[in-house]
């Protein structure tokens, strides 16, 4: 297939939400106030939540072009749930709580997914115990997902198709290990070696049946939200913050405790932070936290202290690491809701943080939260086919905001000022 590849570059922080609504809305997360899946609930010490579909307030792509009469058929992008109204159909993503609960737009489509696929699936729990049972319903979940697209794509009339599959996220936390000879963990003639294959053999027959049910006249675009690579192990973030004199326990954990169930003494601690594919770090601030102890006059030099120490970290092997450390305010220029104070890319994004404390060492060579084989990177992908064209050619310094008015100009449709991105020339 002829058409334009290229790297994509995808946003800060490399994270499916808030990715696909910055390549959606052409907007950064600053923008969005999204930096994740789980944000801390205001100034709380304890408190999050998980971001879903109400917090997302910028026009989708499909509300742009749905204002002028074109439909579109969205299914699995994050976050969808609860459904929201469109202009033509909608089915909710992965953190969506279960069949049970309402995921469509309109709400009579869920009886026609029923009748397509059975019981749809929206994601596959991680299984150290069981890989078995995880590898069949990784795959089940894709087929029932591209069944239900190809259905819609062929019965419904529609102007924009998108489906987002999770499964490919899933497959590389929970399996990398088996199959990349560059994991520290990799064993040569493990039985799930040959699984990326498996996976993406079915993406590949899948995709070509949507594709023969799209028409040979759609345009296509294939993306990921991220990269994924070898996860080098998890640094204790609270630990070293502990250690660092930032962070003050009432007493150390006799076991391996959540940092949210940890006894924290406030009225000492001046800076602690969450658990993730980057660190997300708050300060204690007088005035704004219930027991802040920071002052705001001193807040540019705790960051900077902060920054410095970050940069002086190494890894179990004495080297450095390559440790990024970004303002929010600076990165996004304007950065919007519950925000960290600091992110910190750990050894570029090789390593994990991990929130949680009473470990034996700061480096922890898995994941503290469950199983987990890979991490994000910053490279993900970026395919286009014309349908009429002729070529094949690379695109260079491809963004995640580029996407949305990428999309919006393939229609024909004017660009609203406030995008951050610029569409992408593709022949």
């Amino acid at each position: 297939m002829r058409g334009t590849h290229g790297t994509l570059e995808t946003c800060h922080p490399p994270i499916t939400v808030p990715a696909w609504m910055v390549m959606m809305t052409g907007k950064n997360s600053g923008a969005l106030g999204i930096y994740g899946f789980r944000h801390r609930r205001g100034f709380s010490y304890k408190e999050g939540y998980i971001v879903n579909s109400s917090h997302v307030e910028e026009p989708t792509v499909w509300d742009i072009l749905g204002r002028r009469g074109l439909k579109s058929r969205v299914i699995g992008l994050p976050p969808s749930y609860p459904p929201r109204a469109i202009n033509g159909n909608l089915v909710t993503c992965m953190i969506t709580p279960g069949p049970e609960k309402e995921f469509t737009f309109p709400l009579s489509l869920k009886d026609e997914v029923r009748s397509v696929v059975g019981d749809y699936v929206f994601d596959v729990t991680l299984s150290v115990e069981d890989r078995d049972s995880m590898k069949k319903r990784l795959f089940e979940m894709m087929e029932k997902r591209f069944k239900l697209a190809r259905y819609l794509a062929w019965e419904k009339n529609w102007n924009l198709f998108i489906l987002h599959e999770i499964g490919f996220d899933r497959l590389h936390h929970a399996f990398w290990k088996f199959f990349d000879p560059d994991h520290p963990k990799y064993v040569k003639g493990n039985r799930y070696e040959g699984i990326a294959e498996e996976y993406y053999a079915l993406f590949d027959e899948v995709m070509g049946e949507l594709l023969e049910a799209a028409g040979q006249d759609a345009h296509v675009l294939l993306l990921s939200d991220h990269g994924s690579k070898a996860m080098r192990g998890a640094f204790c973030i609270n630990q070293w913050l502990e250690k660092e004199g930032f962070l003050k326990l009432v007493r150390p954990p006799a076991k391996v405790t959540e940092f949210e169930k940890a006894d924290v003494d406030w009225t000492q601690t001046r800076a602690w932070g969450w658990g993730g594919y980057y660190a997300r770090i708050f300060l204690n601030i007088k005035g704004r936290e219930p027991s802040g102890i920071v002052p705001p006059s001193e807040v540019p030099q705790i960051e900077s202290e902060l920054r410095t120490r970050i940069s002086q970290i190494r890894d179990p092997d004495g080297r450095p690491m390559r440790n990024t450390v970004f303002e929010p305010n600076d990165l996004y220029g304007v950065a919007r809701g519950d925000k960290p104070d600091l992110m910190v890319y750990l050894d570029d994004l090789n390593w994990k943080s991990a929130g949680s404390v009473g470990h034996n060492s700061v480096y922890l060579s898995g994941n503290d939260t469950g199983q987990d084989d890979s991490v994000h990177s910053m490279q993900g992908l970026f395919l286009y086919h014309n349908p009429k064209g002729h070529w094949s050619r690379q695109v260079t310094r491809m963004h995640a905001e580029d996407i949305a008015p990428t999309i919006l100009n393939l229609f024909g449709v004017p660009i609203p000022d406030d995008m951050r991105g610029r569409a992408a020339k593709l022949s």
